[in-house]
């Protein structure tokens, strides 16, 4: 049933063979067995892809509630013995996991030693549920959807360049001088080529832009260090090389708005204890992260995985 529903999802045996780290004739086995115990041809297949049937999405529907039952069932009777166990598996922005998250992550399993770990770091758009996720981290406005949503806080953020940067190309004065200035912008970011700074009562909306564009925050966070231009960046992802004198803020009188950081979290996985209490230890220690304001959380009930 677990490997039906792994299959369902994914769409895709070998996928799900490699997740569960068996060989795929063993995925097309269970498969085959579950069919044929059922009467019922649960999944299509064909030489390019597997698509479930009319019967195998009712019967999908009913095996995950079955399976979370189970779940909840074998977490019940591993708590009897004492600590916590079992995997977690979580996703979370890229630079913010490794910068930042993954060392939340450390203190945890040193609270929790039998709880196993699996940090997915991507800035891309993920389906929580086909990539088995029980939790993902995610910055930036979300959609609706049938996730939970845990508003985490607001991550601040500030316009930052390299000393050596400003000497060379000039010290802007007020916004409207970021339009003679090298822009490093993110590429996978959309709207990264307009820049809103807010301060002193007024709000701007500028064209920006130059000649290097990025899609992650640390070769963001590289190019800044050397000088490469100006960029809007998180509190989080600069503050050591601000302290450290190797970035200074630009416009210190403006600001770009800041981001809602949220925790997402699978339904299904919710009422297992090891999720529980990694949902409740990220969101007490979440405001350790620098910029991270928790006091203006904001958000829905239920919003998608991004």
């Amino acid at each position: 049933m677990r490997t039906f529903v792994r299959v369902a999802e994914r769409g895709s045996l070998s996928a799900v063979a490699r997740e569960l780290g068996v060989g795929q004739s063993t995925v097309t086995r269970h498969l085959r067995e579950l069919e044929t115990a059922l009467g019922v041809p649960l999944l299509s297949r064909t030489t390019r892809r597997v698509t479930v049937t009319d019967e195998g999405s009712r019967f999908h529907a009913q095996c995950v509630q079955i399976l979370r039952l189970v779940d909840l069932a074998s977490e019940e009777a591993r708590s009897t013995r004492g600590a916590p166990a079992g995997t977690i598996r979580i996703s979370c922005t890229a630079a913010l996991g490794v910068l930042h998250v993954s060392r939340l992550i450390f203190a945890f399993q040193d609270l929790y030693p039998d709880i196993a770990i699996d940090l997915s770091l991507s800035d891309e758009r993920i389906d929580l549920v086909r990539d088995g996720i029980d939790i993902a981290l995610r910055l930036g406005p979300l959609t609706d959807s049938s996730l939970k949503l845990k508003p985490l806080g607001q991550s601040r953020r500030l316009l930052v360049a390299a000393p050596q940067y400003l000497e060379g190309n000039g010290v802007p004065a007020h916004p409207r001088d970021l339009g003679t200035h090298e822009g490093i912008r993110m590429s996978n970011i959309a709207g990264s080529d307009l820049l809103i700074l807010e301060g002193r009562g007024e709000r701007h909306a500028l064209p920006f832009g130059g000649r290097l564009q990025m899609d992650h925050g640390l070769a963001v966070r590289e190019a800044l260090a050397a000088g490469r231009g100006i960029a809007p960046a998180h509190l989080w992802l600069v503050e050591d090389l601000l302290a450290a004198g190797r970035l200074a803020r630009v416009l210190p009188d403006y600001a770009p708005p800041p981001v809602p950081l949220n925790m997402l979290i699978v339904p299904e996985r919710a009422g297992i204890a090891r999720v529980r209490l990694l949902v409740d230890f990220l969101a007490e220690r979440i405001a350790q992260i620098p910029g991270i304001e928790t006091g203006a959380a904001r958000g829905g009930n239920r919003l998608e995985a991004q």
